[in-house]
């Protein structure tokens, strides 16, 4: 028995003749990439009565009802109510109320630290942070998706007692410290989430939209540099009560919801058919092609027309870039039915839409895509401008970025490196590669053509004088029980600067605005307005 099962029985034995109070790890805080604190804490305390302890029952439960700020009823119920030896009273308590609470000098009752999670922005990158239980566990977000690394392991003091816990004079205390948990450092640059964050809020109110939506990320590394998803809530007034709310609210919906993206998938079909060109495809078109002029197409006997309008002669001689400029979805629908299923979807798959995209967060869903076995001639015609194919947001941003920036695509992430207080990195996160989409010669192609979007077609309210904006304007309608929701749109832009090597990537989303709803005049101003404001913060110089 000594041999065999030793350790077991002495670990039964130290927990018969000891009581413990626990000593609360202190969660990592998280930082912007500058080292701008965003979650941190503030130390609070738990307190906690051994029953058997108690010695004058009438004046602990008076001292605690008038420290603590909570009923005689309900300390009552919690002391005769509950079976186990040690009862929480109440946690997250104010140093101020422990101090007041000690003066009355009560056998039985004891404290230790707990931590209680601050926000110090509040209502500032809400659905990416996330926020934590009261027990201080990572419920969502960040704070959940690397909740083993800001955790920390908690220690505690041993007290020896005797057979009722009450704590012996003279007896010893082992201490057994806390590990405090790691701190990260995130891609999310404070200035750029602030911009982001006015720009949502401003569009959500001035439009009256249902939500709206925007991620800023660098196209060079993947880095996400501002996430903001509008209404949202105060995380120091988290609705815990209203699930519903907190729900709906604390969604991150770039990450987690999909949506038919519109015309600004079009750079995908672009980006197809250049490549395929510069490749040789008989089946491409080059660049300068000049397509026919009517303003509609007949797939297998449905109808696929286009938004702008014929009379005004804006199909009169329309080449890749005028088909772009004006968001022409006949002109795609010429190049998905001359490329073909087989290479389009290629092309899908190599963009990483139907795939999650690796980003570290939670919940992050894969798209929604016709298998291609299914798709016929008439989908794939829609699919070509960004119909019957839904994606994330996320998906778009990463898939653009990949298009213009050489033809790379880069896993998105949020955090850059995990550290601990006394500056040792335990983690650095870099830039992660996942493969090449389109050559080079490609990618500058399409950015000129994108950049030409911008100056001279439907994206000219992102334009910005001495600097080489280019984008895409997108406007969905939506569905609702397979059929068209009558005035309900998702309205887009993703635009990105310089245009010859962009740093800055920018999709704006506004689902369900009133009144106007294309996305040349609902969601391209507030690109503007957040490159505008990089421009100003980062004191990047005008190029001629």
């Amino acid at each position: 028995m000594q041999i065999i099962w030793g350790n077991s029985l002495q670990e039964k034995a130290i927990d018969q003749w000891t009581r413990e109070i626990p000593v609360v790890a202190s969660r990592g805080i998280i930082t912007d990439t500058n080292g701008v604190v965003l979650a941190s804490n503030d130390d609070t305390y738990t307190v906690f009565v051994r029953k058997k302890a108690i010695e004058d029952y009438e004046k602990t439960v008076k001292a605690l009802s008038d420290s603590l700020g909570v009923s005689r009823d309900f300390i009552n119920n919690r002391l005769q109510g509950t079976i186990s030896s040690e009862i929480t009273i109440k946690k997250q308590v104010e140093k101020q109320k422990i101090d007041k609470l000690l003066t009355s000098e009560l056998n039985g009752v004891y404290y230790s630290r707990d931590n209680s999670r601050i926000y110090p922005y509040g209502d500032f990158l809400t659905s990416v942070l996330g926020f934590t239980s009261t027990d201080g566990k990572g419920q969502s977000g960040l704070e959940l998706y690397y909740d083993k690394y800001l955790g920390g392991i908690n220690g505690e003091i041993l007290y020896e007692t005797d057979i009722v816990g009450v704590e012996i004079n003279g007896g010893r205390a082992s201490y057994i410290p806390a590990t405090d948990g790691l701190n990260l450092k995130l891609t999310i640059d404070y200035d750029v989430q602030q911009l982001c964050e006015s720009a949502t809020l401003e569009a959500l109110q001035v439009h009256k939209a249902k939500a709206v939506q925007m991620i800023v990320l660098n196209p060079q590394t993947g880095e996400i540099l501002g996430l903001s998803t509008k209404p949202s809530y105060n995380l120091n007034e988290i609705p815990r009560d209203d699930l519903e709310s907190l729900y709906k609210l604390g969604r991150n919906g770039i990450v987690c919801d999909i949506y038919e993206p519109g015309s600004t998938f079009k750079i995908l079909t672009a980006a197809a058919n250049v490549e395929e060109y510069l490749k040789g495809n008989p089946n491409a078109f080059s660049p300068d092609h000049i397509y026919n002029s009517s303003r509609y197409r007949y797939i297998d006997g449905q109808k696929v027309k286009c938004w702008s309008d014929h009379k005004k002669g804006k199909h009169a001689s329309l080449t890749l870039q005028g088909a772009l400029n004006n968001s022409c979805n006949p002109i795609f629908v010429d190049i998905a039915m001359s490329l073909g299923k087989n290479t389009l979807y290629d092309y899908i798959q190599a963009f990483n839409y139907g795939s999650v995209t690796g980003v570290d967060f939670g919940g992050e869903a894969q798209g929604m895509i016709l298998p291609e076995s299914a798709v016929q001639n008439v989908d794939l015609a829609r699919i070509a401008f960004g119909q019957t194919i839904a994606v994330t947001a996320l998906q778009l941003a990463c898939a653009t970025a990949s298009a213009v920036n050489g033809g790379n695509y880069y896993e998105p992430y949020l955090v850059k490196e995990i550290y601990a207080n006394n500056g040792i990195v335990a983690e650095e996160i870099k830039p992660k590669l996942k493969g090449r989409v389109i050559s080079e010669q490609a990618s500058n192609i399409i950015n000129q053509m994108l950049e030409n979007v911008v100056s001279e077609g439907s994206g000219k309210q992102a334009y910005i004088e001495g600097y080489r904006v280019a984008g895409k304007t997108g406007t969905a309608q939506k569905y609702e029980n397979g059929i068209i929701a009558v005035g309900k749109y998702v309205s887009s832009f993703v635009g990105y600067f310089p245009a010859d090597k962009p740093e800055y990537l920018a999709l704006v989303i506004v689902d369900e605005p009133v009144g106007q709803y294309y996305g040349s005049t609902v969601a391209a101003p507030y690109a503007k307005s957040v490159f505008e404001g990089i421009i100003k913060l980062k004191n990047i110089k005008a190029r001629i």
